[in-house]
């Protein structure tokens, strides 16, 4: 007879495995996770969010306040869209992420013009490789939500930005309230699982709506950049309230 499969300590029965897990478990499935559907990533974005991600990395580049010879880092930069969205403004930007095939896709868009001025590294958003106070400004897309300590890595990224400087958080969020809400809702939990296994053959897109499900209000969240030890926080809703922009500030300009 054949063992059933073993669950990952801490888990809950029914959850995806990465989203069940904890700690370094929790991080190794998201790796595994995200290598495995990396080659289909981006085309999965751009069909499940209708393309309004790109008007979602825009308003996070326009909330950084970055200009020529800036140095912004992004945590959890994936494939680096919003790196080359934040290179656009002049900004030079690090892109960092623990996945080596969504970088190896980063790295490919750097070679073009787009991505001039972008460099990318692997690493860990809770232990950052990167000098305190060394950068003008911070960034994550969607990431913050797959880390095993949300609250290090806003730590961490706080810690590298100077005095003054700008943390940028872009992160899904439910709709409060209305016919939004419930179409968002359904839209997330089935139509995005669909599409998504069906567009890069991987039976993983069920972790997103269990993530969201799971994930901090704005308030909370706003309130996770305060301990961090953020000022100034303050965020507002994109897209009907599908996506939640958190801005803080470093103290001690």
């Amino acid at each position: 007879m054949t063992a059933p499969p073993r669950t990952p300590a801490g888990a809950e029965a029914g959850l995806h495995p990465a989203v069940a897990a904890h700690g370094d478990e929790r991080a190794r499935l998201v790796r595994r996770m995200f290598a495995r559907i990396a080659p289909r990533y981006d085309l999965v974005n751009r069909v499940a969010s209708l393309g309004l991600d790109g008007l979602w990395r825009r308003r996070a580049v326009e909330a950084l306040g970055l200009g020529p010879g800036d140095w912004c880092l992004d945590v959890c930069c994936g494939t680096g869209d919003l790196s080359l969205a934040v290179a656009g403004s002049g900004a030079r930007v690090l892109g960092v992420d623990f996945c080596r095939p969504m970088l190896a896709l980063a790295v490919g868009k750097t070679a073009a013009p787009a991505g001039r001025g972008v460099t990318v590294a692997e690493a860990d958003a809770h232990r950052l490789p990167v000098a305190t106070a060394s950068m003008d400004g911070a960034c994550v897309a969607f990431g913050v939500r797959n880390l095993a300590d949300p609250g290090a890595g806003l730590r961490e990224m706080a810690r590298c930005v100077r005095p003054g400087g700008r943390v940028v958080v872009l992160e899904f969020s439910r709709p409060w309230r209305g016919p939004v809400r419930w179409l968002a809702r359904w839209y997330c939990d089935h139509v995005v699982p669909w599409l998504g296994d069906r567009l890069t053959g991987q039976q993983e897109y069920r972790y997103l709506p269990e993530t969201m499900a799971r994930w901090l209000a704005p308030e909370d969240l706003a309130h996770a950049l305060r301990a961090a030890g953020l000022v100034d926080v303050g965020w507002r809703r994109l897209s009907a309230g599908i996506v939640a922009l958190h801005v803080g500030t470093v103290p001690g300009a």
